[in-house]
C-alpha cells in the first residue's frame, strides 16, 4: 500500500523549558512541512532523504536500530523502534523546513514517518512515542510540546498546551497580527548544548521546592544555591507569562503580548542562559524595528529562529528576509490512491 504523510514543523511563540517541567506552552504549527512517501511492504524501512547522501535502512524488530545509523537516519530508526510497524517500507523524506534552525524539523520527521508506517494511535500518544523516538536518536531530555504542535495544529490558531495534562486549546491569531520568523545565522543543535543540564537543574530545584508548574515566587526565594534560583524563576515566571500573553492575544492588546515576549527572551537570556550574543542582538533590532510589538528567542535557544509579534501590515519578515508564519493545521496521511 502507499501513503503520504506530511507533518510541520511549528514554532514556539512562547513558552520555553517549561514543557518538561510540566509547564505551558503556546506555538503554533507553520506551513514549512516534512513529507514522507513510501510503499508499505517487505521487512525493511529503507528512505532515502532530499537533505542527505546516505539512506535509512532499518530491518523490522532489530534491538537499538539507531545504532549505526547516520545521524539523520537514527530518528527513523527509534521511530520504527517505537511505532514497531507491521511491515518495512520503501521511499523518499522531502522537507521545506530548515534543519538546525530551533523549527522543529526533528518532531516532523518523526511524526511524518511514525504516519507513513501505519501508526494510527491517538494523537496524543503518537505524539509520545515519537518524544521517546527523539530522547533515543538524539540524547537530549526533551518534553512534548514539539511533536503535539505537530500532531495537533489548527489552521489559523496558535495551540495553549498544558504539557502536564497535553490538552490543548487553540487561541486564533487575531486579523492585524502576524508572526514572524528570522534565521539568526547561528546553527543550532540542542544534542550537545546545555539543554541536559537546564533539564537537571530544573529537576535538582524541583526535589527541594516540588513541581515549578505549581511554584510561586516565595517557593523560589526559598533556594538558597542561585543558579537553581535562577533557572526556577525562569520557569515559574515563564508559566505565568504563557496564560497573559494568551489572554492578551484574545483581548487584540499586542503592545502587551509583545511586552511579555521581550519579558521572555531577558528571562531565557539571564535567568536560564540559553541565548547568544548574536541571538539578543537580533532580538534587538528586531524589537526596535517600526510594525514590532516584541521579540525573543524560540526552540530552546544556542542559536536558531528569533520570532516576533509584528503589525500584519508593517512589511517585517520583507525588511529582515525571514519567514511571516500563518498557523497551519496539524499532520495528515493519505493512504491507498493519490
Amino acid at each position: 500500500m502507499r501513503a503520504r504523510a506530511r507533518a510541520p514543523g511549528r514554532v514556539n511563540v512562547i513558552g520555553d523549558h517549561t514543557d518538561y517541567t510540566g509547564g505551558l506552552v503556546l506555538p503554533m504549527a507553520i506551513g514549512l512541512a516534512t513529507t514522507v512517501t513510501v510503499e508499505r511492504g517487505g521487512t525493511t524501512v529503507e528512505l532515502v532523504s532530499d537533505q542527505a547522501a546516505e539512506p535509512a535502512l532499518v530491518p523490522l524488530g532489530a534491538p537499538s536500530g539507531a545504532a549505526g545509523q547516520p545521524a539523520w537516519a537514527r530518528y527513523v530508526a527509534a521511530v520504527v523502534e517505537e511505532v514497531a510497524p507491521r511491515a518495512g517500507a520503501i521511499g523518499t523524506v522531502t522537507t521545506t523546513l530548515p534543519l538546525r534552525s530551533g523549527l522543529s524539523s526533528s518532531a516532523a520527521l518523526e511524526v511524518a514517518v511514525a504516519l507513513a508506517l501505519g501508526c494510527d494511535a491517538p494523537p496524543r500518544q503518537v505524539a509520545e512515542l515519537c518524544r521517546r523516538a527523539e530522547q533515543r536518536a538524539s540524547g537530549v531530555p526533551c518534553g512534548i510540546m514539539d511533536q503535539l504542535a505537530s500532531l495537533m495544529g489548527v489552521a489559523g490558531a496558535l495551540l495553549l498546551i498544558d504539557c502536564r495534562t497535553l490538552d490543548v486549546t487553540p487561541v486564533p491569531l487575531p486579523a492585524g497580527a502576524a508572526i514572524v520568523g528570522v534565521h539568526s545565522g547561528e546553527q543550532r543543535a540542542l544534542a550537545g548544548s546545555a539543554y541536559a543540564e537546564r533539564r537537571a537543574q530544573c529537576e535538582d530545584a524541583e526535589a527541594e521546592i516540588g513541581p515549578l508548574r505549581d511554584a510561586g515566587p516565595g517557593d523560589v526565594a526559598a533556594l538558597a544555591d542561585p543558579v537553581l534560583r535562577a533557572r526556577a524563576r525562569h520557569v515559574v515566571t515563564e508559566n505565568a507569562r504563557v496564560g497573559a500573553f494568551a489572554a492578551a492575544l484574545a483581548q487584540g492588546d499586542f503592545a502587551a503580548a509583545g511586552r511579555l515576549m521581550s519579558e521572555s527572551h531577558a528571562s531565557l537570556r539571564d535567568d536560564f542562559a540559553v541565548s547568544t550574543p548574536v541571538v539578543d542582538a537580533l532580538v534587538a533590532q528586531l524589537a526596535a524595528a517600526p510594525g514590532v510589538y516584541g521579540a525573543r528567542m524560540t526552540g530552546g535557544g544556542f542559536g536558531g529562529v528569533v520570532v516576533a509579534l509584528c503589525d500584519a501590515g508593517a512589511g517585517v519578515a520583507e525588511a529582515f528576509g525571514g519567514w511571516d508564519f500563518v498557523p497551519a493545521a496539524g499532520a495528515t496521511v493519505e493512504e491507498g490512491g493519490y
